[in-house]
């Protein structure tokens, strides 16, 4: 009787165990007892049996990013920067199509084309990661509209650079940027009349330099 009963012993402990890796163990009391257990309480404890799983790890598949989530990552830097969500939108939709592989000829790079030297300096280490190039463009139009202090100067910079607006004191008399500008304007508000308002360069008392379309300080104001 004793011996059937270690028997069933062993065999409910072999069924709850064979899932699992475990090794069972046998040993023998003072008492002339038999024991079976996961884990040797005593040196002279031997293994009577090892199990080990086969069961292959659980792959959990990533869902693949939408436009929609695209808008809302927009929207959320936007926010996050002080800008109109309808703008970020717009110099995506100009920029990529809303393509975050998207690569221009000349090199820039994701939803919002930023040039890789730009991308180092804005601290976007992987221009293709939709967050990372959404937030970088974001910041970098929000530093040109306060750079110039006027959104088509601003939008003019971010397709030509920041050096080239300078140099006009407006909307550089490039076809690619004044047509940029204008398609920009047009998907955010309408706007095509981007290229024939007059932008004004003002010197203020300090000898800050400004570029706007409201000439608000007429004596200093000279129009181009």
């Amino acid at each position: 009787m004793k011996k059937v009963s270690l028997i069933l012993v062993f065999i409910v402990l072999f069924v709850e165990v064979a899932s699992l890796e475990a090794k069972i163990y046998k040993y023998v009391d003072s008492e002339g007892v038999i024991h079976f257990t996961d884990s040797p309480p005593v040196s002279a404890a031997t293994v009577v049996h090892e199990t080990r799983t086969t069961e292959k790890p659980v792959r959990v598949r990533e869902r693949r990013l939408t436009k929609y989530d695209y808008l809302r990552i927009a929207e959320e830097k936007a926010d996050r920067y002080g800008l109109n969500p309808e703008l970020v939108k717009s110099v995506i939709e100009v920029e990529s199509a809303w393509n975050p592989y998207a690569r221009s000829k000349r090199g820039a790079l994701g939803l919002m084309q930023l040039m890789p030297e730009t991308a180092r300096e804005l601290g976007v280490h992987d221009p293709f990661d939709p967050v990372a190039n959404i937030d970088g463009g974001t910041r970098y139009l929000k530093y040109l509209i306060d750079r110039f202090g006027d959104l088509k100067l601003a939008l003019a910079a971010y397709n030509a650079g920041p050096t080239v607006v300078e140099k006009y004191g407006k909307i550089p008399p490039i076809r690619e940027t004044r047509d940029y500008v204008r398609r920009v304007l047009v998907q955010y508000q309408g706007d095509s009349g981007a290229s024939s308002e007059r932008i004004y360069k003002v010197i203020l008392k300090d000898g800050t330099t400004m570029f706007t379309n409201t000439p608000f300080y007429p004596d200093a104001a000279r129009s181009f």
